[in-house]
């Protein structure tokens, strides 16, 4: 499965690895996810992660963003064309399109709001994992034999 992953979300999941972001980012660090990113995703990863009201230890940020460097998908998005409330956020939603991704989660679904229909599903952390959980139950069969 393809993701973009919000920054707040990553934020979210190193802050609180127990719930719902968190659970998202082990996904991926467990290979079970693809994440999709580009340059302007990194680098807004490694701006956010290493600002001090975080409190987050340099070392283990250096190792995440070289473990999501290494392991996550990177491409190059072209511009969509679109207009969000704050567009920071269209990195995220281009990268998406472009990758194919099957979701973008955010902690902030309104700020993804578009005039017509979203191009991809964007999802917060809990639809995330509701529908991953769903994705991944086993299915039953009538037929045994």
């Amino acid at each position: 499965m393809r993701i973009v992953l919000d920054t707040n979300v990553l934020v979210a999941g190193l802050l609180n690895p127990v719930g719902n972001p968190g659970r998202t980012l082990d996904l991926f660090l467990a290979g079970e996810v693809t994440l999709l990113v580009d340059d302007r995703i990194l680098a807004e990863y490694r701006a956010v992660l290493r600002r001090p009201k975080f409190g987050f230890d340099a070392g283990d940020i250096s190792d995440l963003l070289d473990h999501i460097e290494a392991e996550s998908e990177r491409l190059t998005a072209p511009p969509l064309g679109v207009e969000l409330p704050d567009e920071r956020d269209l990195p995220f939603l281009e990268v998406g399109v472009a990758g194919y991704a099957e979701a973008l989660v955010t902690g902030n679904i309104r700020d993804f709001k578009l005039s017509g229909p979203a191009p991809i599903a964007i999802e917060s952390p809990a639809d995330f994992i509701r529908h991953w959980n769903e994705r991944r139950r086993p299915r039953t069969s009538s037929n045994r034999g």
